[in-house]
């Protein structure tokens, strides 16, 4: 074999291993850790054209859709082209789908989740994509296999090709999402000690029916998970709820405390100050700390080079000692 062809060989082995690596770490964002629709963890097949991670059995409703909806693929045993890849990242991952496909989901509604059968997972699905049921009702999304949706980034209209923003509308009865929240776990202190001499935390997030989780760190009373996790915040919000276990391999994971997060102190200065891109550096309101609540100091928010940022310490409640460290984001969907 000439050296030409070794060099081609290589160059096209570098090429397939930067697209596996960038498959790989979008597939890491911890929203994408969970099926964008029954939130089975572990996802490994993914829509290509609609921009989620979707699992085993949610892919087989996927790919009885038809590819002119959704083109499914394996996330470690199908090629996957570059305009694939890069429709997937310019999506944002699970959240930001399920943020323009889900903005009116019913109050109440059930979605399925890792156990629901079948015909529960088909007539979700088909709702959700085929249907179009949960857009706004007057937008539709036109698919194509070179497009996908992108989170706030198209123009309000009866139809739209790949891409869709979310509009305030007030609506009895549905869930609409008003923006997005993302949290940077940092760290957590002094945790409880759940296995023998140490424990092995990671976090879960809650906010309404949402869930986002941190990865895993091994023996580690003070871990440090630098991680962002994403969630949509709807218009009837609550608080943000933070809880770290323990992982255990033989029996049900340890709770190791919890807190929760009041979001309205941001939101609602950020609405009262507008658009943060206009303003320079500057504090723009403060969350208390008190007796009612698991800050372990007051927490400032504060306008960072156009974003609307908070830095929150908790002391974790419900256990013997343990506190956490987040750093929160806020950015509203298009208005």
């Amino acid at each position: 074999m000439d050296r030409f062809v070794l060099e081609n060989l290589g160059a096209n082995l570098i090429f397939v291993t930067d697209k596996k690596r960038k498959l790989k770490e979008l597939l890491l964002k911890s929203d994408n850790r969970i099926c964008a629709d029954c939130g089975a963890p572990d996802p490994k097949w993914a829509s290509a054209n609609i921009g989620v991670f979707i699992c085993l059995k949610c892919s087989g409703v996927h790919r009885n859709l038809g590819v002119h909806i959704s083109k499914v693929l394996s996330v470690t045993l199908d090629e996957w082209s570059d305009e694939q890849i890069n429709s997937m990242i310019e999506v944002g991952g699970n959240s930001c789908a399920n943020a323009i496909y889900e903005a009116f989901l019913p109050e109440g509604y059930a979605k399925p989740n890792s156990d629901s059968n079948y015909e529960e997972r088909a007539n979700f699905i088909r709702s959700k994509y085929e249907l179009q049921e949960f857009l706004k009702p007057s937008l539709r999304i036109v698919p194509s296999k070179n497009t996908s949706t992108t989170c706030g980034s198209g123009k309000d209209g009866d139809s739209v090709s790949g891409s869709a923003s979310l509009n305030k509308t007030s609506q009895a009865g549905m869930v609409e999402f008003i923006g997005i929240l993302n949290v940077k776990v940092i760290k957590g202190t002094n945790l409880a000690v759940r296995d023998v001499v140490s424990s092995d935390p990671y976090v879960v997030l809650t906010l309404g029916q949402q869930k986002a989780q941190t990865a895993v760190v091994k023996s580690n009373l003070n871990p440090v998970w630098n991680e962002e996790l994403k969630l949509s915040v709807p218009q009837d919000y609550g608080a943000l709820k933070v809880q770290v276990f323990d992982q255990d391999v033989l029996s049900s994971n340890d709770i190791m405390g919890e807190a929760d997060v009041d979001l309205q102190p941001m939101i609602t200065a950020a609405t009262a100050f507008g658009d943060p891109d206009l303003l320079a550096d500057v504090q723009i309101g403060k969350w208390l700390q008190s007796n009612d609540n698991a800050l372990i100091r007051d927490s400032t928010i504060n306008i960072i080079d156009g974003r609307v940022k908070q830095e929150v310490s908790l002391k974790l409640q419900n256990v013997e000692s343990g506190g956490i460290d987040l750093e929160l984001e806020w950015i509203p969907l298009a208005q």
